[in-house]
């Protein structure tokens, strides 16, 4: 009879110097942990909390909770509605202007020609200035004693009231937003026609496309993934404005450039309403992440 000896392994070891590389790995990384825990974290769930409660920070009772009710408000008010609308029309209106300027203007400063780098400088300069301090300048020119108003003078159609008036208040805004974000978006667009291979536009000039015709059967489908990023990324800051419209117009006149963040604004810090504040604030969230999610599948097509 023979016997049959067990086969055990030795757990493995780790060595020190492994050992002491994460010990030091985690020692890097843990402050930005923390970080975000304190600055991101915390703030959101205690927010969520508040949105689930009737808060007055002017009386001294406290949140009252009454769960899921301040949702139903918010989905319930016509006010909310309103100002969704009018976040929506100044977030496409935003975009409507911007992506086909920069890509037209990345196309221009795509080529080599005197000036170019400073051309390219130039168009990105708002990008990089304070969104106040553009606000701040464009209210001056918009005012009745402003740039805009003077041009208008001079050949005889008089003052307009860019920001007073309902008619023009939203579309002025969208004109200010989209030259602020006009330089950006070019810089990211010319980004991706140089990763164009030059191959393939020689290809189709060589099977006898034309310049139009290689754009949008060449061009326009590479550039897809560029474009998603663009009207995504920017979806989501227009559709979280605040400054700039709190400077240009503070919501008026009559509501008609209130937009949701607005509304947020002032039902937190004038009406003190801050659990219905809070509330739709999650909702926007909630309406950026589907619109963005939707935005990503509907643009995707075009790689298909």
């Amino acid at each position: 009879m023979s016997l049959k000896g067990t086969v055990t392994t030795a757990p493995r070891r780790v060595s020190p110097s492994r050992r002491g590389q994460g010990v030091a790995g985690w020692t890097l990384v843990l402050p930005s942990i923390l970080v975000l825990l304190v600055v991101v974290a915390v703030p959101i769930g205690y927010g969520f909390y508040l949105s689930l409660t009737s808060y007055n920070p002017v009386e001294t009772t406290g949140p009252k909770f009454h769960g899921l009710t301040g949702y139903l408000q918010v989905l319930t008010s016509g006010e909310f509605w309103d100002a969704l609308r009018v976040t929506v029309l100044y977030a496409f209106g935003t975009l409507a202007l911007t992506v086909p300027a920069a890509l037209g203007l990345a196309l221009l400063v795509n080529g080599k020609f005197p000036g170019v780098a400073l051309f390219r400088g130039a168009m990105y300069l708002p990008r990089v200035v304070s969104l106040v301090a553009v606000s701040m300048i464009w209210l001056w020119l918009y005012s009745r004693e402003g740039y805009f108003n003077h041009l208008l003078d001079l050949v005889g159609l008089g003052p307009v009231e860019f920001l007073t008036d309902e008619a023009t208040a939203l579309p002025s805004l969208i004109v200010m937003r989209a030259w602020k974000a006009l330089g950006g978006s070019m810089i990211i667009f010319l980004a991706g026609l140089q990763t164009i291979p030059k191959e393939l536009i020689q290809s189709a000039a060589v099977d006898g496309a034309g310049r139009f015709r290689t754009f949008r059967h060449v061009t326009l489908p590479l550039l897809m993934p560029i474009t998603t990023y663009v009207v995504v990324v920017d979806l989501i800051y227009l559709a979280q404005s605040f400054s700039e419209i709190y400077i240009l117009t503070s919501g008026g006149p009559l509501g008609s450039t209130t937009v949701v963040n607005m509304l947020v604004y002032k039902e937190a810090f004038e009406n003190f309403k801050l659990g219905e504040a809070s509330s739709m604030a999650f909702v926007l969230f909630c309406m950026i992440f589907a619109l963005a999610y939707a935005n990503v599948r509907f643009l995707s097509r075009g790689k298909k």
